[in-house]
């Protein structure tokens, strides 16, 4: 035994020594004799005409994900075609490196580029009378997939050749268009960069830096065999993990095109925000663009950069000072018909109408709008512009107004995560500007600033800064975190007393039968808000032909948890707050997703029935049997897709750890052969999604989703092998 082990030692050893001494011999008839050994070159011809080269290493941009881990941005790989026209261009064996035959040329790239033969052919032609050393062919020459450019380069075309380049791939297109932002190529330095939203202002964490290759070639580019080169690695960017959660931005997206159907809107925003974090989790705007088409009618983030007159939705900031100051009287009642008042020194008061040294009158929206003599509760709950006017100038002043105001963080910037923003303008001198803030009318306020200030009405008092990005991880190891956010107070306006008993109010607004925010109820939770309805001010005066209509929600009532913030604005439609199915999707995904409701309605075999809801952490199924994977799945009400033949669970998405619920789609890889391309219909956008990362995992596969909703036609058909590099279109409705 020990004789046997010692022979094959000694085997061993003599076979390295073998070898090393054949890539001595090698290098030394390289370097000496200009003969390489192993290809059977002759290196003289090409030794006289060797220069050192330089060639770039592509650093890898960070991937953008979503809290879920779905890719909302990210690196791939794609070919522009270089055509050698000049002739003395030869490569080793004297084989043309350059196109030699111009008509079978013309005609294999016509048919991979989509173009007409005759044109490529006068291209080429005439760029190499013109003595062209190369051409290329136009955009449709450039960002060419790998299973196109094997393709052409299976037809073995003399003089056509391929540069690698980098494009940004968006797969989820439209998805917070303008919070994500875009990147675009740097010629100068061959890097991605960012020229909006997140791409611009983490711009730095996300570029990597470029590797060198250094090698030795003759004159035409061909590297010389057996000649030394020196290899710089590349360094990948980071990447950057988001708050958003894919499903409810998906959500809040459709709701906008549905918004759009029902009225005649000019612009539509809204977002979903945790309200104990700040965490973003959801916000769009409509018109959007599309990430990877970047057809771009208006650069401005309303959410941030659009500065409106929120309406009603601000009536419960003078409401907070009333009742902060210990001024507010819960049982006295207060007139709500029409409020005219005068003035002394620029301080408003109330007069009878009609009264000597009436100023201005206040009405109510619908002038038929009057409930008598109410309290004050009744105020906020019926929304009347004239309860919040007397409660302005009976239970505080606009000087306290304007300080809880400040306290509340308007008028000054939110300072989110270097997105663009204005401070909103503070329109506070004349006694009609001061009562008309009570209502939400005359200054301009941003989104964001109301979600930062409902977050202590929602929150018992605290105030939370909105933010969206969660945490920027090294590319290499993900365990790696190189920062980390972390919920900041920023004030804390109110007291927990009062931000509850303002939440008992508004509860009222929508649970009671005669609350302004009646038709806002879901039957899956309860819910608590304030709407809005804001005139337009146009040429120096305010009209009814526009307006904005909004709604401040926060869920579930006894303990809110998330708010949503909902506006619109658009021709008048004393409707708006009637026709609300598009604003209750959200709300029920919001309710669905973070485990609010104890069942859902689902259509089972034609009909509608109620299932329970829960709310479960994805098991790890990696290295697992697909049996037991898919009794896990099963277990826990989850609806699991196998891909592959194999035996064994080698990636699945969601993957291990994440927040998955009842009904969901999961999808299991157990081999790396052939995909085949599933039936789509009826998936969502994070469906499709889901699956795209699972497929690249094993091919390179384009991706492109038009419209929202659930998937309605696919590009490629059902049951058909995905080929490396193709590109996979859906259309969802």
């Amino acid at each position: 035994m020990r004789k046997k082990q010692t022979f094959t030692i000694n085997l061993l050893y003599f076979l390295t020594l073998a070898v090393a001494c054949a890539v001595a011999a090698n290098v030394f008839l390289v370097t000496i004799g200009k003969y390489h050994l192993w290809s059977g070159t002759d290196l003289g011809a090409y030794a006289s005409s060797a220069s050192t080269k330089t060639a770039t290493l592509q650093a890898r941009r960070g991937t953008i994900y979503d809290r879920n881990g779905s890719v909302i941005a990210q690196d791939v790989q794609s070919y522009n075609i270089i055509c050698y026209l000049n002739k003395s261009r030869v490569g080793i064996g004297n084989r043309p490196a350059y196109v030699d035959d111009l008509v079978t040329t013309a005609q294999v790239l016509s048919e991979a580029l989509g173009m007409d033969a005759v044109e490529v052919y006068d291209t080429l032609s005439s760029k190499q009378m013109e003595g062209k050393y190369q051409t290329e062919l136009g955009s449709k020459g450039r960002n060419l997939s790998k299973e196109t450019k094997d393709w052409i380069e299976s037809h073995d075309l003399n003089g056509v050749e391929f540069v690698s380049t980098v494009s940004r791939q968006y797969p989820v297109g439209t998805f917070a268009s303008y919070l994500i932002g875009y990147a675009t190529s740097n010629n100068e330095e061959n890097l991605l960069t960012g020229k909006m939203g997140v791409e611009l202002t983490l711009n730095d964490e996300l570029t990597g830096v470029n590797g060198t290759k250094t090698y030795q070639a003759d004159k035409n580019g061909y590297i010389l065999p057996g000649m030394k080169s020196e290899v710089v690695e590349a360094v990948n960017g980071n990447d950057v993990i988001l708050t958003l959660d894919q499903s409810l931005q998906e959500t809040l997206e459709s709701a906008f095109e549905m918004t759009a159907e029902i009225f005649n809107t000019e612009r539509i925003w809204g977002s979903i925000m945790e309200i104990d974090t700040g965490k973003i989790l959801a916000w769009g705007q409509s018109p959007g663009f599309d990430l990877n088409e970047r057809v771009i009618d208006d650069y401005n983030n309303f959410g941030s950069q659009f500065g409106y007159e929120p309406g009603s939705t601000m009536k419960v900031f003078p409401y907070a000072a009333a009742l902060e100051t210990g001024r507010y009287d819960h049982s006295s009642l207060v007139d709500s018909t029409d409020f005219c008042y005068a003035q002394k020194g620029g301080v408003p008061y109330r007069v009878p109408c009609g009264s000597p040294g009436q100023i201005g009158r206040i009405t109510n929206a619908g002038t038929e709008k009057h409930w008598g003599m109410v309290d004050y509760d009744h105020g906020l709950i019926y929304s009347s512009n004239t309860v919040t006017a007397s409660l302005m100038t009976s239970l505080i002043s606009p000087s306290i107004y304007k300080e809880y105001l400040e306290k509340f963080g308007f008028f000054q910037k939110v300072d989110t995560d270097g997105i663009a923003e204005i401070n909103g303008t503070l329109t506070y001198n004349y006694p009609s500007e001061k009562l008309a803030l009570s209502y939400g009318q005359g200054s301009t306020v941003t989104m964001l600033q109301m979600m930062q200030a409902y977050s202590a009405i929602f929150g018992n008092g605290k105030m939370v800064k909105p933010y969206f990005i969660d945490e920027i991880r090294s590319s290499y190891n993900s365990s790696e975190v190189l920062y980390k956010a972390e919920t900041e107070i920023t004030g804390e306006p109110i007291s927990q007393e009062t931000a509850e008993y303002l939440q008992s109010v508004l509860y009222r607004v929508i649970n009671d039968e005669d609350g302004t925010g009646k038709h806002y109820r879901i039957d899956e939770t309860e819910l608590i808000g304030k709407t809005g309805t804001a005139q337009i001010a146009s040429g120096g005066s305010y009209s009814n032909s526009q307006t904005i209509a909004s709604i401040m929600l926060a869920l579930p009532a006894d303990n809110p948890k998330y708010m949503i913030y909902y506006a619109f604005q658009g021709d008048y439609d004393r409707n708006a707050h009637y026709k609300t199915e598009p604003i209750k999707t959200v709300i029920r995904k919001v309710a669905q997703l973070y485990n609010l409701t104890d069942s859902l309605n689902v259509e089972m075999d034609g009909t509608q029935v109620k299932v329970e809801i829960r709310d479960e952490i994805m098991p790890e199924l990696m290295n697992h049997s697909v049996d037991y994977a898919l009794k896990k799945c099963t277990d826990l009400g989850l609806n699991a897709l196998v891909f592959g033949e194999g035996n064994e669970v080698i990636f699945q998405m969601p993957e291990g750890g994440k927040s998955v619920v009842t009904g969901d789609r999961i999808f299991l890889l157990t081999d790396q052969n052939q995909l085949i391309m599933p039936d789509m219909t009826g998936w969502s956008r994070s469906d499709v999604t889901a699956f795209w990362t699972l497929a690249n995992k094993t091919i390179q596969l384009g991706i492109k989703m038009d419209g929202y909703g659930v998937v309605i036609a696919q590009n490629i058909p059902a049951g058909t092998v995905i080929h490396d590099a193709a590109e996979l279109s859906v259309n969802l409705e």
